[in-house]
C-alpha cells in the first residue's frame, strides 16, 4: 500500500510538474506573436528617421544633384535663422494653443449636455461624432466649398441675411479658419472622451452633494472638475500631438497663405521639401520639429501633473 501510495505521490507530482511545464512557454506566447509586429513598426519608425537625420547634415538639391555633399549643422542653421521657420514656429504653437482651449472648454460643456437625459440622445451623439470620422481632406473641402466660400457658402449666406458683405474667410482670417475647422474636426473626440469620464463619476457623491445644497456652478468645479482631471490630461496629450502635425486641412484650403499667414510647422517642411526642393534643408526642419514637439509635449505633461491636480502642491 505504501509503494502504491508513493507512486501515486510521484504520479502526481510528476503530473504537477509537466502541466507547470507546459504552461511556462505560454507566458512569452503573446510577446511571440507581438514581435513581428513590433519588429515591422521598428524598422518602418527607423528607417526614416534615420535617412531624415542623415539627409539633414547633407547639401541636396533635388534640382541641383550634382552639387551635394556633407553641409555640417548649415541647414539647421539656416532653418533657424529663417523668418519664415519662426513665423510657422509662432503659427504652429497658436493652432495648437487655441485649438486645444476650444475643444477642452467646449468638449466638456457639450459632454455635460449629453451626460444628461433628453429626447433624441443617441440619435444627437451619432450625428455629433459625424466630423470626426471623415477624412481631413474632406473635411478641408468641406468647409472651403460649402461653408466659407464667399460666393456661395453657408457663411455668405448668413453674412447677407443679416446685412453684411460676404467675408472671404480663408483670406481674411486664414488661421483663424484653420482653428475652426481644426477645432470642428476634434471637438466630437474630446466629447466622447469626456462624456465617458463624466458617467463614471459616482452617482452617490453628486446626490450627497445636492441634499447639501451645492449648486451646479460648485457641483462642477468641487466634483465632476476634480473626476475628470486625468481625462482632461489624456486629451491634452493626444491631441497636442496631433495637431502639432496638421496639414491636410492647410493644404487643401489656404495652401499656407496668404504668404505665410498660416504656414505651420508640417506645412514649412512640405515648402521647403516640394517647393524648394531642398531636401537637406527640409530633413533639418523636420528633425527640429520632432524636437519642439517633444519639448511642448514634455511641458504640458509636467505642467499637468504639477498644476492641474485638486489637493496638490
Amino acid at each position: 500500500m505504501s509503494n502504491a501510495g508513493v507512486e501515486s505521490n510521484l504520479t502526481a507530482e510528476q503530473i504537477l510538474s509537466k502541466n507547470s511545464f507546459q504552461k511556462r512557454p505560454l507566458k512569452s506566447t503573446p510577446y511571440l506573436l507581438l514581435l513581428p509586429a513590433i519588429i515591422y513598426l521598428f524598422i518602418w519608425m527607423i528607417i526614416p528617421l534615420s535617412m531624415t537625420i542623415y539627409y539633414s547634415f547633407q547639401k541636396y538639391n533635388i534640382l541641383l544633384p550634382y552639387i551635394h555633399g556633407f553641409n555640417g549643422v548649415t541647414n539647421y542653421y539656416q532653418v533657424l535663422t529663417s523668418a519664415d521657420f519662426q513665423a510657422s514656429v509662432i503659427n504652429t504653437l497658436v493652432l495648437v494653443g487655441s485649438s486645444l482651449l476650444i475643444t477642452i472648454v467646449f468638449g466638456i460643456l457639450i459632454a455635460l449636455i449629453y451626460n444628461t437625459n433628453f429626447w433624441g440622445k443617441n440619435f444627437a451623439r451619432t450625428l455629433f461624432i459625424t466630423p470626426f470620422f471623415t477624412m481631413p481632406i474632406v473635411n478641408g473641402l468641406l468647409w472651403r466649398n460649402m461653408i466659407l466660400n464667399p460666393t456661395y457658402g453657408l457663411s455668405a449666406w448668413f453674412e447677407k441675411m443679416i446685412g453684411i458683405t460676404p467675408i472671404s474667410w480663408l483670406s481674411s482670417f486664414p488661421l483663424l479658419s484653420i482653428i475652426i475647422i481644426v477645432s470642428w474636426e476634434w471637438l466630437p473626440f474630446s466629447v466622447l472622451i469626456f462624456l465617458t469620464a463624466l458617467q463614471s463619476v459616482p452617482e452617490t457623491v453628486i446626490e450627497a452633494a445636492k441634499i447639501d445644497g451645492a449648486t451646479k456652478i460648485k457641483e462642477f468645479f468641487y466634483i465632476i472638475l476634480p473626476n475628470i482631471f486625468q481625462t482632461i490630461y489624456v486629451v491634452i496629450m493626444l491631441e497636442t500631438m496631433f495637431f502639432i502635425s496638421i496639414f491636410a486641412e492647410i493644404f487643401v484650403t489656404t495652401s499656407g497663405g496668404p504668404g505665410l499667414a498660416s504656414t505651420n510647422l508640417p506645412y514649412y517642411i512640405y515648402l521647403q521639401g516640394f517647393f524648394a526642393w531642398n531636401v537637406g534643408k527640409a530633413s533639418a526642419a523636420a528633425i527640429i520639429t520632432v524636437i519642439l514637439a517633444n519639448i511642448i509635449v514634455l511641458f504640458f505633461a509636467n505642467f499637468l501633473s504639477k498644476k492641474l491636480r485638486f489637493g496638490g502642491d
